[in-house]
């Protein structure tokens, strides 16, 4: 047998593995402490490092290059609606569930424990994010549920154990259970009150929903809550897969969406031929009973995004310490070294972001604040996301947009978390609805940024726009620019209070003023090397 020929060695392109991504992610550290969330750190470090593991990689590009199939018939004919996933989809479901990413508020409801599970969320999503979705509904179920006490009493306990059980099986049977959402219609899209699903009630007291669904999140979970028309108007509803019977409830799956990105986590349009669900909250109070699942899940968005704007920096950092070009590591050329460390800024800004929304959800008292600023963030983080993975994967050159390489799926998926639970044009104007009938949201948004602003000139300038826009009143022309601003005055009110000076400096340099610029590129060049020093991933 005749060896293959050693041609030549490439020795500045190690992978980034075997890095813990929660010790080396300083800025996560430090904004899990100050949330109150110190106590998630053991916890947060040992799944760091199995994440980081060259295995958790290869299991993340086998989750996306095997993607979920429908079954909609066995061999004999019989109707089963099921969905086959590739075992590394249900390694990362596994550890998701293990550290409590899916439930840690309600499993332990102790202070900072929103914020402790952003820390591990983050983590997750930064992998391996299509696993995030339905870990993420399963979260955002439970207080909805909670609209339905005897419901909540019967399901909770399962939805917050820590033990996967996949498998279509009668739900009291199992260790645990997940939960979906099926809310959009092909005819209302964001409208949900355009639906046209109908629930009519039956003798022991459930309803018969009989309609179809658009988007189906994550098909193969034991339960949905949806949304369809009783007679009452609106309503929310419970839908679980099997029956208590054993039998399989009347969902049919028609076929799996063939998505842009998230490829490991299956997207179903599904019809239901009187499927048996029960009632969650008042007939016509849909929307309402439906809000809190909808705005946790909407902080999994930021926190989603932020995770992979920390991936997207990390591997571009790493590359170009490793990588030369024309006599210098690339890190070292002041170009990339200002793209670097501009990514960098974002992310960071980011973090803080997704870290003091989810410390609001932990606070009673911090309400009126959540109620505004998880639009504003749910805005501007995610808008930001794709042009930040577009900027990381061009620092890679070529082999940014090799499929291998994970910034390709990270590209395809940061446009996901802008559109899910509502693209920009909804959100904003969700920001002038809260504006118009929460006028104590707007006044917990402005004294959050206020104490910054009077450390900062740049940061104080902007507030003053943004308080004179507010006096004059908004249009819904307006709206994309209020919110923009809005999120750029809590990010850096964020770093300023919180982050490096250097950082903080940078950010509000390059991002506040009339004149901004918002592409990637133009922190202060003196600073550069010092940020992308605190965020490479070298621990």
């Amino acid at each position: 047998m005749t060896a293959a020929a050693d041609t030549h060695a490439v020795l500045n392109q190690p992978p980034l593995v075997d890095r813990n991504l929660f010790d080396a992610n300083a800025p996560l550290r430090e904004a899990a402490e100050r949330s109150g969330a110190g106590w998630i750190g053991d916890r947060a470090r040992r799944l760091g490092g199995v994440l980081a593991t060259a295995e958790s990689a290869r299991a993340a590009e086998e989750a996306h290059r095997y993607p979920p199939v429908l079954r909609t018939h066995d061999r004999y004919g019989n109707r089963v609606d099921e969905v086959d996933f590739h075992p590394s989809w249900h390694r990362f479901m596994g550890l998701a569930v293990e550290y409590g990413a899916h439930a840690t508020p309600w499993a332990e409801p102790r202070p900072g424990a929103h914020a402790a599970r952003a820390v591990l969320m983050s983590m997750l999503a930064q992998i391996e994010p299509g696993h995030c979705c339905p870990i993420s509904m399963t979260y955002a179920a439970v207080p909805a549920l909670r609209k339905a006490p005897e419901l909540a009493a019967e399901w909770e306990p399962r939805i917050t154990a820590a033990e996967y059980d996949p498998g279509l099986r009668p739900p009291q049977t199992k260790a645990g259970v997940l939960v979906g959402m099926a809310m959009t219609e092909k005819q209302g899209g964001s409208d949900v009150r355009a639906n046209t699903t109908a629930a009519t009630p039956t003798a022991d007291g459930m309803y018969a929903l009989r309609g179809h669904k658009w988007f189906c999140s994550a098909p193969m979970n034991d339960a949905f809550l949806v949304l369809a028309q009783a007679p009452g108007g609106l309503t929310c509803f419970l839908l679980p897969r099997v029956l208590p019977d054993g039998t399989r409830n009347a969902i049919r799956l028609q076929r799996l969406k063939d998505k842009l990105g998230n490829r490991s986590n299956a997207s179903a349009e599904i019809e239901l031929h009187d499927a048996l669900a029960h009632r969650v909250g008042d007939e016509g109070r849909g929307v309402a009973t439906i809000i809190e699942m909808v705005n946790h899940t909407r902080l999994d968005c930021v926190i989603a995004t932020a995770g992979g704007m920390r991936q997207s920096s990390a591997e571009a950092a790493w590359h170009a310490a490793h990588r030369s070009a024309f006599g210098a590591r690339l890190v070292d050329q002041p170009l990339m070294t200002q793209v670097l460390a501009d990514l960098c800024v974002e992310s960071e800004a980011a973090s803080a972001t997704m870290m003091r929304l989810a410390a609001a959800y932990d606070t009673p008292a911090d309400a009126p604040f959540r109620r505004l600023a998880t639009a504003v963030a749910k805005y501007w983080v995610c808008k930001r996301g794709p042009a930040h993975a577009a900027e990381a994967l061009e620092c890679l050159g070529g082999n940014g947009y090799i499929e291998e390489a994970p910034l390709a799926r990270r590209y395809r998926e940061q446009p996901l978390l802008s559109i899910w639970e509502g693209s920009g044009n909804v959100i904003c104007l969700d920001v002038l609805r809260a504006l118009a009938t929460a006028p104590e949201a707007a006044e917990a948004f402005l004294a959050e940024i206020a104490p910054a602003a009077a450390a900062d000139a740049r940061l104080a300038a902007h507030l003053g726009r943004i308080e004179r826009t507010l006096a004059a009143g908004v249009e819904p022309a307006g709206a994309r620019r209020l919110t923009e601003d809005l999120g750029l005055a809590l990010q850096a009110s964020l770093l300023v209070r919180h982050a490096p000076a250097d950082v903080a400096d940078a950010f509000c340099a390059s991002r506040l003023g009339p004149d901004r610029g918002l592409g990637f590129g133009a922190v202060p060049t003196p600073a550069a090397a010092a940020i992308v020093a605190r965020h490479l991933p070298d621990v």
